[in-house]
């Protein structure tokens, strides 16, 4: 066993000392396997940013109220007596001034992506400011928060970002209506930081809505505990409502650019075979380079193990490199930068891409799987290369 690994090693320091004689076929194979880790990357960093982004807007403390089948809040309309009668629902909580409740409307606006310089959708929640209560991390940075009945705004500081005109004092039309932002607020990198809040009232008058919501939140007594407010729907002939976590709720808005995931994947495989391509090439323009070495060895007593473990040693390094610098590329590149996209409810949602640990080795694994799969038939050719090959080149 021991002079089985001693001849291994030998092989695959005389492999990896004539690389520089295969430079440029082995950098083309890095490249091609770089470029393939590089795109499934940065798809899994902006899925896992966009998941990051939804699941930390979420709490099993607050439940979502909607209209019956809708999927979103843009979909959904509840009257003003509805939302009157399901906030007096059983298993909602109570403080001084009654149930812990937020009616709540979400209106589409105008807005001007920087980057772009393009029209782009943009929320604006009507909310009471009661609603800040049953949202966690919520904190004014610039300015002060909007004063009832007034056409004021504030913007989350990814709107600001993202978003041209939304800037302290800056005065905007939305609706035909002219606005004045006298806040900015930050959301701990949740979904409401991609928000325009404004007073409910005010809403309402603006864009027609009389007294109706999208939306209603309520701080539940027991947190995951939905089953009481439930119950009190299906018992009133009134209502006909959904219901869900507002941690659920969030988790289910996320799946349509989750669904990009699979995307990145199915690009990520398509282009690893090509990659897989350049990786036999390679291997196979090197075992043939030295198939007379090969033969040499196997004539002085080295076994075709020792051949063949040695080219899958010197395929799996090419692809590891590969796979590493790939994955230094994507986290220059994307890690961390902010960007915004369409979610669930036709409106620009910011999230930054973020490059997990999972990812990272997730990229090591494909490299690696294209480096086995690349090397595993030119080392088995090594590993049958014919003794007398030595003595006929010598001849």
């Amino acid at each position: 066993m021991n002079s089985l690994i001693r001849q291994i090693v030998a092989v695959v320091g005389m492999n990896l000392k004539s690389l520089p004689q295969r430079f440029w076929s082995s950098l083309t194979t890095i490249l091609s396997i770089a470029v393939v880790v590089g795109v499934l990357l940065a798809f899994l960093a902006m899925s896992d940013g966009f998941d990051k982004t939804l699941e930390g807007s979420g709490s099993d403390d607050v439940a979502v109220i909607l209209n019956a089948g809708s999927q979103a809040e843009l979909n959904s309309g509840l009257s003003g007596e509805v939302v009157k009668i399901v906030s007096n629902a059983p298993g909602i909580a109570r403080d001084e001034n009654g149930p812990i409740t937020s009616p709540e409307l979400y209106v589409i606006v105008d807005g001007i992506k920087k980057s772009s310089h393009t029209k782009v959708n943009l929320p604006l929640r009507g909310l009471a400011l009661s609603g800040l209560d049953l949202r966690g991390n919520i904190k004014i940075i610039e300015g002060r928060m909007f004063e009832p009945g007034k056409n004021e705004l504030v913007a989350g500081a990814s709107i600001l970002a993202q978003f041209s005109g939304f800037e302290l004092g800056n005065e905007v039309s939305l609706g035909g209506v002219k606005w004045i932002v006298v806040g900015v607020f930050d959301a701990a990198g949740s979904v409401f930081a991609s928000e325009i809040w404004a007073d409910y009232r005010a809403v309402q008058t603006q864009f027609n809505r009389g007294n109706s919501f999208q939306v209603v939140r309520v701080k539940l007594e027991t947190p995951g505990d939905i089953s009481a407010i439930v119950k009190f729907i299906e018992g009133d002939p009134r209502l006909s409502l959904d219901i869900k976590t507002e941690k659920l709720y969030f988790s289910e808005q996320s799946s349509g650019i989750s669904a990009l995931m699979y995307v990145g994947w199915g690009l990520a495989i398509f282009m690893a075979f090509g990659a897989l391509a350049g990786a036999l090439n390679t291997m196979y323009t090197s075992v043939a380079a030295r198939s007379v070495e090969i033969a040499t060895l196997r004539a002085i007593g080295f076994r075709g193990i020792a051949a063949f473990f040695g080219t899958m040693v010197e395929s799996i390094i090419l692809a590891f490199i590969g796979g590493i610098l790939g994955t230094v590329v994507v986290f220059i590149m994307f890690d961390g930068i902010t960007t915004s996209t369409m979610g669930a409810s036709f409106s620009q949602i910011v999230f930054s891409f973020d490059l997990s640990t999972a990812a990272f080795i997730t990229g090591i694994k494909m490299a690696l799987v294209i480096g086995l799969v690349g090397g595993f038939f030119p080392a088995w050719r090594a590993s049958r290369t014919p003794v007398v090959v030595a003595f006929t080149s010598s001849s």
